[in-house]
């Protein structure tokens, strides 16, 4: 398969794209499938569209691996650009508004709930840069390397969890800039749904072309953002109570709000190791862990550090100042608002620069959310990921205009309960990479990414995934559930279902996958 790939035609002029940042020209080439179509039927419908999408400087590339010999060089590419990339995702308002809700949901104090959002992202950085290392080494998309550790069928359902979560992000993302955008509008009078159909649209146009546009955008996305957040923190940080302190009614209740905002944090970086590898495919195979690692932990931690005590700021005020109140009481996005209204209309275009700021944040899931849906089916594999990542914008936006008035709820009840999910599966991955791929001597193939009777069972993982939901089930503490584990911390619960989900996965991964090879082999 892998020799046939090499071999395989390739189309299309130098990209526009690669030109504008100095990267080495991105061929497309047909699959060996496809080559053959070609030959022995002539050009079929697919082949003629993937010529129309190259004409264009689109992406074609779908879950096709990425063969070494097709690889950038790193002196084009660098690796500032990883540190850069995750930067400029990340700096962005959706993590702003989680800041917030350490004060007004949780009743932190500032203090308390800086080091638990810092130290949470800190955390789930961890393993989102790990995941990202295989991009490079592998060639292959993110949860096309799943398949190397849950299976087949198994990392199908994995594919499908994180279609969700990126949908769900996506949606987060698309609510905060319509809030913001309406609140800056005269008298409210742009709708919520308006601006999220404006930031929607902006993504999905970025999105269409590709690789190399998602990194020349994100390149110098970070610019004006950096500078308009800076401009909101000098404004309205003179009036954040540094002094505020943690309230609950009892020692307990004070320790699971903690937890629990502490595991809401880590679920937001976790979330990003769903789609790690997949930016960094066309890095060369001999690219150094430790740089991909190194950079992804930096980009990923300043930005969620920068971002969060921001939010937390502006939270800690709405207690004590009754226009911040009145904003928040309107949406999380009106709060931002009014932390620049002392610039007048300068403070409302530094909002609206803040607003299309998520477009950043949005095209990462947006993008891989086309790839992932490849995974599912072979028939699925052979439609464009353009069509698809047009489907993925239009489900979004439609659930953002439906959840538009319940963000803080969405957050808090959807971003820590996807995030199990994550751990469970980091978990089962950490145990086949170390245990059974480089102590075991078995290491990866790389070229067997589509076939599956070489890849593993399964039986394994998905035994130990259930086991950890079912831990995560145990230990969780939402809104409109609370496990019995975690309703042993306070009166509201203690979140504990990213550490309980991971710890049982990996407590029975083990001697279940030893079982599995003794058995299959593979």
């Amino acid at each position: 398969m892998a020799d046939l790939e090499k071999n395989s035609s390739r189309i299309g002029p130098t990209s526009v794209a690669s030109r504008a940042v100095g990267q080495p020209e991105l061929q497309f080439e047909l699959s060996p499938q496809q080559d053959t179509a070609r030959h022995v039927r002539g050009l079929s419908w697919y082949n003629k569209l993937e010529r129309y999408l190259v004409s264009y400087n689109l992406e074609s590339r779908g879950i096709r691996r990425v063969e070494p010999d097709e690889r950038h060089d790193t002196k084009s590419l660098g690796y500032f650009q990883v540190a850069l990339l995750w930067f400029s995702i990340n700096l962005a308002a959706n993590n702003i508004t989680l800041g917030m809700l350490g004060p007004t949901v949780f009743y932190l104090g500032f203090t308390d709930a800086c080091l638990l959002a810092v130290f949470g992202a800190i955390v789930g950085c961890i393993p989102t840069a790990y995941i990202a290392t295989f991009g490079p080494r592998s060639g292959n998309r993110t949860l096309v390397f799943a398949r190397y550790v849950m299976g087949w069928w198994p990392a199908k359902l994995v594919v499908l969890l994180n279609l969700i979560v990126s949908t769900g992000y996506s949606m987060i993302d698309a609510v905060v800039a319509g809030q913001i955008l309406s609140a800056v509008s005269p008298n409210s009078t742009m709708s919520i749904i308006v601006g999220i159909v404006i930031v929607s649209v902006v993504t999905w146009i970025i999105t269409v072309f590709g690789y190399q546009i998602v990194h020349y955008y994100e390149r110098y996305a970070w610019v004006p953002q950096i500078i308009v957040l800076s401009i909101l923190a000098g404004v309205a940080g003179q009036r954040f109570d540094l002094n505020s302190q943690t309230t609950a009614d009892n020692e307990r209740t004070r320790i699971g709000d903690r937890l629990s905002f502490f595991s809401l944090n880590l679920s937001a970086a976790i979330t990003y190791a769903g789609a790690a590898a997949d930016y960094f495919v066309y890095y060369p195979e001999s690219t150094p862990r430790w740089k991909i690692f190194t950079a992804t932990m930096v980009g990923l931690t300043t930005s969620f550090t920068y971002a969060f005590i921001i939010g937390i700021g502006l939270g800690s005020g709405v207690a004590s100042i009754p226009t911040w109140s009145d904003a928040y009481n309107v949406s999380q996005g009106a709060l931002i608002v009014e932390g620049l209204a002392p610039l007048g209309g300068f403070g409302k275009f530094c909002s609206v620069v803040i607003a299309l700021g998520l477009v950043a944040n949005m095209i990462p899931p947006t993008y891989s959310s086309g790839v992932d849906l490849q995974i599912l089916g072979v028939w699925l594999a052979r439609i464009p990921r353009v069509f698809w990542n047009s489907v993925i914008v239009v489900i979004y936006t439609i659930c953002a205009i439906a959840g538009r008035n319940h963000l803080a709820e969405i957050f808090t009840n959807f971003l820590a309960l996807m995030g199990y999910f994550v751990a469970i599966w980091i978990a089962i991955t950490l145990e086949e990479h170390f245990i059974f791929r480089v102590w075991g001597g078995r290491g990866f193939n790389w070229a067997i990414w589509d076939d599956r009777s070489k890849l593993p069972i399964g039986i394994a993982a998905l035994i130990a995934f259930l086991i950890g939901w079912a831990g995560a089930i145990l230990s969780m503490a939402q809104v409109w559930y609370i496990g019995p584990l975690a309703k042993q911390v306070g009166d509201y619960g203690g979140d504990m279902g990213n550490y309980v989900g991971f710890t049982w996965a990996g407590l029975v991964y083990p001697p279940l996958r030893w079982l599995e090879l003794k058995k299959f082999g593979r």
